[in-house]
């Protein structure tokens, strides 16, 4: 399958109204591994932390992992997929064994997409069913590399895996956009990327960081360096290129 980006538009737990109290971006890779972060709104306005430094308290959920659809058609013939989330790192909990996320996958004649499904609430226990409505953002084509060069559209994803220090992470790149999550034992980080501009001063721009941990989203941007199978290396950690596709 195609890369994508998609974005969130609302969260309706029925039958209360659509809201969307987040700033949500999923990116999917080729190979379906992908990284998905929300990011609370601010309550009431605040002033500008150097670089999108956020508290821990401001993030909704971030998880990562492997997708998968089926086709279906529902009783009038029409179709839709049924899509699972299998979760690999999560901010929510160390242990993702057997956690899934499952919807359907409902397209509209606008070109955006329902989802539809349910959940349990984590606190209650409580299963409610809920809809979400997502677009797809455009993938752009950016410059390569810090010093400019031929323009690509690209996807490239890595992941950590040390077993020995409770360490699990992905990062995933999708055209313009990269995220990334870690997870170190109790230690959770994320950080989200956008190359924005045209012209003088365009390039990547940090648009939120949490945590303390280090995340190749440096690497990720500048694929060239890279080459699937590859590594990327910090302190102890090995992080490898599992995905580099350029179109």
């Amino acid at each position: 399958m195609a890369p994508s980006i998609s974005i969130r538009e609302h969260v309706r737990t029925l039958p209360d109204p659509a809201i969307e109290p987040t700033t949500t971006l999923v990116l999917t890779s080729a190979k379906n591994h992908f990284v998905d972060i929300r990011i609370l709104k601010p309550t009431h306005p605040e002033t500008p932390k150097e670089e999108n430094v956020l508290p821990l308290s401001r993030l909704d959920w971030a998880f990562a992992g492997t997708s998968s659809s089926t086709p279906q058609r529902d009783k009038d013939g029409k179709a839709f997929a049924h899509s699972t989330w299998k979760h690999w790192v999560s901010s929510r909990t160390r242990d993702v064994s057997g956690v899934s996320d499952e919807g359907d996958m409902i397209p509209l004649p606008d070109g955006r997409t329902l989802e539809k499904g349910s959940n349990t609430d984590p606190e209650t226990g409580v299963v409610s069913e809920y809809e979400e409505l997502w677009w797809e953002a455009p993938v752009r084509v950016v410059e390569s590399g810090e010093g400019g060069g031929e323009g690509r559209s690209c996807c490239v994803v890595l992941r950590l895996q040390d077993d020995e220090h409770e360490a699990r992470g992905l990062v995933v790149r999708v055209g313009q956009y990269v995220e990334g999550v870690l997870r170190v034992g109790e230690s959770f980080s994320l950080e989200r990327w956008e190359w924005k501009g045209n012209g003088k001063g365009e390039g990547w721009q940090r648009l939120v960081r949490m945590g303390d941990l280090w995340l190749p989203c440096g690497p990720a941007m500048d694929e060239k360096r890279l080459k699937e199978g590859g590594e990327v290396k910090y302190g102890e950690y090995v992080w490898e290129v599992i995905e580099l596709n350029n179109s």
